[in-house]
């Protein structure tokens, strides 16, 4: 997989199964359930998934960018005035983290490294 490419983007529901339910008999989205809190979806165009939140909906969609290297990558979005935002953690599947770019942006790079 090339790095610094949006590999992913994800969005967040606070009913998984309704959300699953609209989109796959309205666009025939195919949906894989990863516990109780997230579920992924294919045959889109883009890989993404949900992530249950009760919280307010007020960022609708996080980009998600692959790169081998999480911690030269990281470092790098730091030297070029990004913040991050959520540290890196395991989650089936990899690593990630989160960042804010310049502008205010918030994205994530995940590695299956």
């Amino acid at each position: 997989m090339p790095n610094n490419q949006i590999d992913y983007i994800e969005f967040k529901a606070p009913d998984l199964n309704a959300i699953k339910t609209f989109y796959s008999r309205c666009f025939g989205w195919k949906f894989t359930d990863y516990g109780t809190g997230y579920t992924a979806f294919s045959e889109s165009g883009v890989l993404g998934g949900f992530e249950l939140s009760k919280e307010p909906i007020l960022k609708s969609v996080l980009v998600v960018l692959y790169h081998k290297n999480l911690a030269e990558i990281q470092q790098k979005i730091m030297e070029n005035c990004g913040q991050i935002s959520v540290d890196i953690f395991t989650f089936p599947g990899g690593r990630r983290f989160h960042f804010i770019d310049p502008a205010g942006n918030e994205l994530a790079v995940w590695s299956d490294k």
